[in-house]
């Protein structure tokens, strides 16, 4: 049985949600919450000062500055020989999120529309935890590439997602590994076309058509509002909606500069 009394850190933007888990904290002799931020680089200075038992990081601080993405690899570069506990919640549900968490010492994926998600589960799955001790894996130098794949793809699914381009749809797995290829391949490399094509052994134009699909359906269902907001490249008037060639080397441009500038 653990009698530890477990300190722990909310990295949330979302007013709402940090009520409830405070209103947890309140009820209980058996943790402490010691930080609130919506900040990833104000969470790396809170964790150094307090040095809490577990943490609970939102990944999208939409409210907020950064990401629990970016608090995540902070960790990961402090070296640490002993490990927080970490519980992640999110609202992205999708493959690449979950294995990237993992990949990066998270110990529970949450995610926030789940019908049995609540603030309380999350405490207490972190006062279960803390009973254990956890050290962080050596680096293995031939993952490097497969983390930075990882890192990609939640970026440009997390994108997709805002602009309603959802899983449902066929075209949004191609327009996400054409990003990602653009991003990890050389010059002399072949064309997206021709990579596609030969990973998912289907013609170029029926990947090129799936794609194209995907953004006439976004731009026909998410609100104008929305699509002005979180895709900001020119559009052809005539057309009225991008190219995936576009929409492609826009996001590779977007996230090259926040991963590498």
């Amino acid at each position: 049985m653990v009698t530890k009394h477990v300190n722990i850190m909310l990295i949330e933007d979302d007013v709402s949600e940090v009520a409830k888990f405070k209103e947890v904290f309140g009820d209980r002799k058996d943790v402490s919450l010691v930080a609130v931020t919506n900040s990833s680089s104000v969470a790396i200075d809170e964790f150094k000062k307090y040095k809490p038992d577990g943490i609970i990081i939102d990944l999208e601080l939409t409210d907020g500055e950064g990401s629990g993405f970016e608090f995540m690899e902070q960790i990961n570069d402090m070296n640490l020989v002993t490990l927080p506990k970490m519980v992640v919640t999110t609202n992205v549900h999708s493959d690449a999120v979950y294995d990237y968490c993992h990949k990066n010492n998270v110990d529970f994926v949450y995610y926030k529309k789940q019908n049995n998600y609540s603030p309380e589960k999350i405490v207490n799955t972190l006062v279960m935890l803390s009973g254990y001790q956890s050290k962080k894996k050596k680096e293995d130098p031939n993952e490097s590439n497969g983390s930075t794949v990882d890192n990609i793809k939640f970026k440009i699914e997390k994108e997709l997602d805002k602009i309603g381009i959802g899983n449902h749809l066929q075209g949004r797995k191609y327009l996400r590994d054409a990003v990602v290829y653009i991003l990890t391949f050389d010059e002399g490399r072949v064309s997206i076309a021709q990579h596609l094509a030969s990973v998912y052994k289907r013609s170029p134009s029926t990947i090129s058509r799936a794609m194209q699909n995907a953004i006439i359906h976004a731009w026909r269902v998410t609100p104008i509002e929305d699509l002005t907001k979180y895709y900001t490249a020119r559009i052809n008037y005539e057309t009225g909606v991008p190219t995936p060639t576009e929409m492609i080397y826009y996001y590779a441009d977007r996230i090259r500069k926040e991963m590498w500038v």
